[in-house]
């Protein structure tokens, strides 16, 4: 039996986007909270980002100014191979079976992290889209972002351009930089038709990867965290090195292997790999 509506199906592939509410239990939730608070303690003895993922990049990131009396953990890549909450989430909540009930039975994990905004830190996410990161052969990928906080106007929400995946896939290199951004000249068409995803802690955004989307920083008191993975249809097979590894990177989350390839014509610029611990520091003109 689907877990999603009709209704909610159609808006998806209409829009791009749609926020489903208690999308999982309050104890999962709880569970999860709890271990990112962990994490937070645990960033206060570190003065940069530290641990390590299969690359040998950082596992968790931290905002230039982080420091032991201002967290600032922004990132920690790759939480299924170290947290057995986050490995339940990603593979056997019902999260799964949302993604089922939008690109068929068959679905593939990808990469998942978490992202943060603590209060008072100052990350902003520029506009972009997730395809041209982790392009496949097909477009069938969604990336599902839980709210582990409620989500309001004031603490950076997602802000997503309905119809967006029904468009060009935009460059993310600008003078020959691959800057996990979409040029500046679109911002303002993005700004005025941009609509924001609010929503209460437990909640989830199911959105298409091809959707332009960025949020702002958190100007509020309490942190905005979101645990993020990404799916894809089991024939969608990944056409670059995935720039968040792990160990659980290709395992099927629903239905059978397809032992087939499905492709779809498109263009687009290969990737670039984050030299540092996250595609924060692309988009802030690092390397």
């Amino acid at each position: 039996m689907p877990s999603l509506t009709q209704e909610q199906i159609d808006a998806f592939w209409s829009v791009g986007a749609i926020t489903v509410p208690n999308s999982i239990s309050p104890s999962e939730l709880s569970e999860l909270q709890d271990q990112f608070t962990g994490w937070v303690e645990e960033s206060r003895d570190h003065t940069k980002p530290y641990g390590t993922i299969l690359d040998g990049r950082p596992r968790f990131d931290v905002e230039p100014d982080h420091t032991a009396t201002k967290p600032g953990l922004r990132r920690v890549a790759s939480p299924t191979e170290i947290s057995k909450v986050c490995k339940h989430i990603t593979f056997d909540s019902k999260i799964g079976d949302y993604v089922a009930d939008l690109l068929g039975p068959n679905i593939r994990f990808h990469h998942a992290k978490m992202n943060s905004k603590l209060p008072g830190t100052k990350t902003v996410v520029k506009w972009h889209q997730d395809f041209p990161f982790d392009p496949h052969t097909n477009t069938d990928q969604i990336t599902a972002l839980l709210f582990l906080n409620d989500v309001t106007p004031e603490n950076g929400p997602l802000k997503v351009v309905p119809g967006t995946h029904k468009g060009k896939l935009h460059s993310h290199w600008q003078n020959g930089q691959f800057t996990g951004a979409i040029e500046d000249i679109e911002t303002p068409a993005f700004e005025a038709n941009a609509v924001e995803c609010y929503g209460p802690a437990g909640s989830l955004c199911l959105m298409h990867v091809c959707v332009a989307h960025a949020s702002s920083e958190n100007k509020s008191d309490g942190p905005r965290t979101l645990y993020i993975n990404t799916y894809a249809a089991a024939d969608a097979i990944a056409l670059s090195p995935v720039a968040v590894p792990s160990t659980h990177a290709g395992r099927l989350v629903r239905g059978v292997e397809p032992n087939t390839i499905r492709s779809t014509a498109f263009d687009l610029e290969i990737p670039e790999i984050p030299k540092g611990a996250s595609f924060f520091v692309q988009q802030a003109g690092g390397s």
